[in-house]
């Protein structure tokens, strides 16, 4: 094995598990049912630092503190509903990486494709006008104007 190869094999393989880095050993729960658990939980959790990231690949101080709640409320022996729901009711609705389709969160479901199809309307709409509308700039000279063109190009072509 060449050594270039080598390092593209080393680095493919740190870029691939860099998410799963943020999980420090020292946290990992010794039995692996119980630590799939906690993966899939927190995997549905965002960080409250980094956007769009998951407690899971997240290395803030907060996302740490929250996989270690996590882990702790399993081995309290409380269920993913609860252990999602302490978090939601500590940090919010934010927290969820899928929030409910619900309450004050379905305004923001809806509004996507609402301004979307109402983009559509108001193209469309301008597009109908525009293609009804005459265009000025095809109306023929009147007998003056004629007048004053004719002046102005005999001017310029003496």
């Amino acid at each position: 094995m060449t050594r270039a190869f080598a390092k593209a094999a080393l680095a493919a393989v740190w870029l691939i598990s860099t998410p799963a880095l943020a999980v420090q050993p020292d946290e990992v729960l010794p039995d692996p049912a119980l630590e799939a658990r906690a993966r899939e939980i927190s995997a549905d959790l965002r960080c409250v630092v980094c956007r769009n990231e998951s407690i899971d690949e997240s290395n803030a101080t907060v996302a740490r503190d929250l996989r270690i709640f996590v882990r702790e409320r399993i081995m309290m022996g409380d269920s993913n509903e609860q252990v999602i729901a302490e978090v939601v009711d500590r940090y919010g609705e934010y927290v969820l990486m899928r929030p409910p389709m619900s309450g004050s969160n379905l305004a923001l479901w809806l509004a996507g494709p609402a301004l979307l199809l109402l983009g559509f309307g108001v193209a469309f709409a301008f597009i109908r006008t525009r293609a009804r509308s005459t265009n000025p700039t095809e109306a023929e000279l009147t007998p003056e104007e004629q007048a004053a063109l004719a002046r102005i190009l005999g001017d310029k072509q003496s």
